[in-house]
């Protein structure tokens, strides 16, 4: 099993990662969907018992897949923040501060459905903000995953997992990559995100990933 794999989309090289995330070498362009950053702050605020720390997951992770390559442009394909209510002084800090540490990294946000609600990242991240599709080279970078007539699509959205099955007792869902005609579907990056369970359709390449390992079912 492979930490990444290369797959060949609209005649270039783009990497699969373990880690959640899409890589396309030539670009220098590494693509994340569904952070959700302060998700877990939101259902502590309504009163919900669930994990602290996932920012500071996130952020190591980020940093572990900027280190590993050359990366010059960092795309969040949407849902950046949970909420309105998850934009606490203490996220804004911790992502200003990582975002301080690459100060020739461009950070590009493709709007989704929850940034829509919660509002566009504060200045002091330095991320701009557009709405998708979002074209660079041949890809339409995006939230949703609807075709687009010029450009091979890259979204996220629904949190893509696959079911891997043994016997009755024995079953495990991963997130998963999906990669289809025209489009290209990226499993949720976050922590405390939660999964859609896909149903692949023919001709469809499903590729799993637990973080450390990654490979096509």
């Amino acid at each position: 099993m492979e930490r990444q794999l290369t797959v060949e989309i609209v005649n270039t090289a783009v990497d699969l990662l373990a880690g959640r995330a899409l890589y396309w070498p030539e670009g220098k362009l590494l693509c994340v969907a569904d952070a959700h950053f302060g998700k877990a702050a939101a259902f502590r605020a309504l009163g919900q018992p669930v994990p602290s720390g996932t920012t500071a997951a996130n952020l190591e992770r980020l940093d572990a897949l900027l280190k590993a390559r050359e990366v010059q442009h960092l795309v969040f394909l949407g849902d950046f923040l949970h909420a309105r209510s998850s934009l606490t002084s203490v996220l804004e800090h911790a992502i200003t501060v990582w975002r301080g540490h690459y100060p020739g990294l461009e950070c590009t946000l493709v709007r989704g459905n929850h940034d829509k609600r919660a509002g566009d990242p504060p200045k002091s991240m330095r991320i701009d903000v557009v709405d998708e599709p979002y074209l660079v080279g041949p890809f339409a970078l995006a939230h949703h995953l609807k075709p687009h007539p010029t450009h091979h699509v890259i979204a996220g959205h629904i949190h893509p997992v696959f079911e891997l099955r043994g016997n009755a007792h024995q079953r495990l869902r991963l997130p998963c990559f999906v990669v289809s005609e025209g489009m290209t579907l990226v499993p949720s990056f976050g922590e405390f995100t939660g999964g859609y369970e896909i149903d692949p359709e023919e001709g469809d390449r499903v590729f799993v990933a637990d973080g450390e390992a990654l490979w096509e079912v």
